[in-house]
């Protein structure tokens, strides 16, 4: 593969999909801790006090680690990008970009979790990752007790490919669970 520079920004009806920039940790902070209850079962990282300085960092490192090309951890933005509504990324872990194959994760903010933003963000993420960006295979992954997530993908289209069961929780290493694996060709995109 060439040098490659990832796009900075998509922007839909709804949305403004981008990287995190230096400035967007209180929006982060705002976000997540106002979430934490939401987002707890799921997601490990969750937690109700981020400081304005620990969420500061964080949008300072995402945005590095997408100009390094080894992580693209995005925001989704209301279209005046005034409100974050909640994150997304394309994670290339375990591959190399060359492999062209990333995981899509996302979270939403709790006050607008049902509303079809989850299913508009990854709409958009598959949208852009076929027309803008190397990927040749997208993926989501989910515990299979989470409905929410499981229903954003079979709305976006994705395919049900198989669950890993007995699969590491990603809140608590020493438990177990069933992870669903959802996935999305180039070829399945575009025919």
């Amino acid at each position: 593969m060439t040098t490659f520079f990832a796009p900075e920004r998509f922007e839909t009806d709804g949305l403004v999909l981008r990287c995190y920039m230096p400035g967007d940790g209180p929006a982060l902070r705002q976000a997540t801790n106002s979430s934490h209850e939401h987002l707890r079962p799921w997601l490990p990282w969750a937690t109700d006090s981020q400081t304005e300085d620990e969420a500061e960092g964080l949008a300072r490192a995402f945005r590095g680690k997408y100009l390094l090309n080894t992580d693209f951890v995005i925001g989704a933005w209301t279209p005046d990008e005034g409100r974050l509504l909640g994150g997304t990324g394309f994670h290339v872990r375990p591959h190399e970009l060359s492999a062209g194959i990333a995981e899509i994760g996302m979270w939403v903010r709790a006050d607008v979790a049902g509303q079809g933003v989850g299913t508009s963000m990854l709409r958009a993420m598959l949208e852009w990752g076929f027309t803008e960006w190397p990927w040749e295979r997208l993926s989501w992954h989910c515990d299979s007790r989470n409905i929410a997530s499981r229903r954003v993908a079979e709305k976006a289209g994705m395919r049900l490919e198989g669950t890993f069961r007995g699969d590491i929780s990603d809140t608590d290493p020493t438990q177990r669970r069933d992870t669903l694996v959802f996935g999305l060709t180039r070829a399945d995109f575009e025919g």
